[in-house]
């Protein structure tokens, strides 16, 4: 019996150990529709895990695959992770959406731009983009979610667009080379340790449109 079920699994392995559907100009993708999300090329869950994508990273707003053409809407969650040799990636404004973890670990990660569409920055979305120096927020985007910019220590200056509401837990938290913030007048929550240990802050605004602030905010800001 454990010889057949073992038999099975094995058989099985080649299903799910594919995380793709289609490699177009180095770049992978999933489709729904007539949609398409750039995904990595293994399956995160696996214990190859990780992508190739190395270097100027160029996202088109289109593919065609098999016959069809796919709008490219999304960059899937674990997308990028772990991809340290990544330096840049240009974003279509075709995607809308942007999945937790997506460039989790790129630490050679110099520039990226988040296109106006997106309505919000995911879990993890930039964990540990230790080269990330600046970053801007689209106006589209209305929550920045928990840890979503967490050990980004090399990042010195982030503008919050007006239409931002709530700054998750740990939403900044270890960028230590952040210097200045300032909140819009649109945010009323400030989640738990949102910007603690970011040691080199040494001024921010909270606008008297906030109602909650999280406990231990600004530990560990010297």
């Amino acid at each position: 019996m454990k010889r057949n079920l073992l038999s099975i699994l094995v058989a099985l392995l080649p299903m799910v150990a594919s995380a793709y559907d289609a490699k177009i100009d180095d770049i992978y993708y999933n489709f729904s529709g007539v949609e398409a999300t750039v995904t990595s090329q293994k399956d995160y869950w696996m214990s190859n895990k990780g992508s190739a994508y190395s270097g100027d990273v160029v996202i088109p707003s289109s593919v065609s695959y098999n016959g069809t053409t796919y709008s490219v809407t999304g960059i899937g969650s674990y997308a990028f992770d772990d991809c340290s040799g990544l330096t840049s990636v240009t974003i279509p404004n075709s995607v809308t959406s942007i999945g937790s973890s997506a460039f989790s670990g790129c630490t050679g990660l110099t520039s990226v731009n988040i296109p106006d569409g997106v309505n919000k920055i995911d879990y993890y979305t930039f964990f540990h983009c230790s080269s990330l120096t600046t970053i801007t927020i689209p106006n589209s985007v209305t929550s920045i979610v928990e840890c979503a910019f967490i050990g980004c220590s090399g990042l010195t200056s982030v503008t919050i667009p007006n239409n931002v509401t709530s700054i998750g837990y740990g939403a900044f938290a270890f960028c230590s080379s952040l210097t200045s913030i300032n909140i819009p007048n649109s945010v009323t929550n400030i989640g738990d340790g949102a910007f603690s240990d970011c040691s080199s802050l040494t001024s921010i605004t909270i606008p008297n449109s906030v109602t909650s602030i999280g406990n231990d905010v600004f530990y560990g800001c010297i």
